[in-house]
C-alpha cells in the first residue's frame, strides 16, 4: 500500500542544489527545490514522515500564532490566553479592547484581517511602552549598565537587539509573553551593552541577574 503523502506547496528554484522542506505559519508543508521528479519529491516524504509529523505539531502547539481574526480564537497577552469576541456594528468605527471578564472584543462593520492585526499591533506596542521601560530602569540601575536609547518595533525573528551604539530596540510582540519571560528579554538585551556576543561572560553576567534564564529560553521557544 502507498502511504499517504501529506500536502505541500511546491517551489521550484533552478538556482538550488538541494531539497528544502520548511512550514508556514499555519504548519503548512513547503517543498522548495531545482527541477526534480515527481517521484524524488515522493521518496523524500517517504523518508521524511516521522520528522514531517513532529515539526507541524511543534508549529501548531506554538502560542501567539498569526491570527484570522475568528470568533474564539485566543489572543495572548502577558502570558495568559484570551478569547476574542466578534462583534459587528454600524459604521466605520473598528475597536479592539480587552478586559479580565470578557476577554478582546473586537467591534467592526466589515471583517478586514489587515486592519484588525494593526489594531492589535498598536495594542501591543503601546502596552509595551508603558511596561517596559520601568523593565529596563529596574534592571539598569541592578546592572550599572544603560541603553543609549530604547525603542520599540515589530520584528518575525528576534525579540530584542542591542546595537554598537548601545541603542536597544525591543520587538513589542514581546507583551505576548510571560512577565518574567518579558523580564528575561530586558535584562539578556542589557547583557548586551557590556558583551556583543553569546559567549561565557555574557550568559555568566544574564546568570548573575537571573539565575533561572534558561527556563525563560525554553518558554520561548513555545512562542512564535
Amino acid at each position: 500500500m502507498t502511504p499517504l503523502l501529506p500536502t505541500y506547496t511546491h517551489i521550484v528554484n533552478p538556482k538550488l542544489k538541494n531539497i528544502y522542506l520548511t512550514f508556514d505559519h499555519e504548519g503548512g508543508l513547503i517543498i522548495k527545490s531545482p527541477r526534480v521528479s515527481q517521484r524524488e519529491i515522493e521518496k523524500l516524504l517517504i523518508k521524511k514522515a516521522s520528522w514531517i509529523t513532529r515539526s507541524r505539531q511543534k508549529i501548531l502547539e506554538k502560542k501567539g500564532k498569526p491570527l484570522s481574526f475568528e470568533e474564539g480564537e485566543e489572543i495572548f497577552f502577558l502570558g495568559s490566553p484570551y478569547l476574542l469576541t466578534l462583534r459587528h456594528i454600524e459604521g466605520n468605527k473598528v475597536q479592539l479592547t480587552l478586559n479580565e471578564k470578557d476577554g478582546f472584543i473586537l467591534e467592526f462593520a466589515e471583517h478586514d484581517v489587515d486592519i484588525f492585526q494593526a489594531l492589535l499591533d498598536r495594542f501591543y506596542k503601546n502596552n509595551a511602552i508603558h511596561y517596559v521601560p520601568p523593565l529596563v530602569e529596574k534592571y539598569s540601575q541592578e546592572m550599572q549598565l544603560f541603553p543609549k536609547k530604547v525603542s520599540f518595533r515589530k520584528a518575525k525573528r528576534r525579540w530584542g537587539s542591542c546595537s554598537s551604539s548601545n541603542a536597544i530596540s525591543f520587538n513589542y510582540l514581546m507583551m505576548k509573553l510571560p512577565p518574567d519571560v518579558v523580564e528575561y528579554i530586558v535584562v539578556h538585551e542589557l547583557a548586551h551593552i557590556r558583551h556583543k556576543h553569546h559567549q561565557k561572560s555574557f550568559w555568566k553576567l544574564v546568570s548573575d541577574t537571573l539565575p533561572d534564564y534558561r527556563q525563560h529560553e525554553q518558554v520561548l521557544k513555545t512562542y512564535m
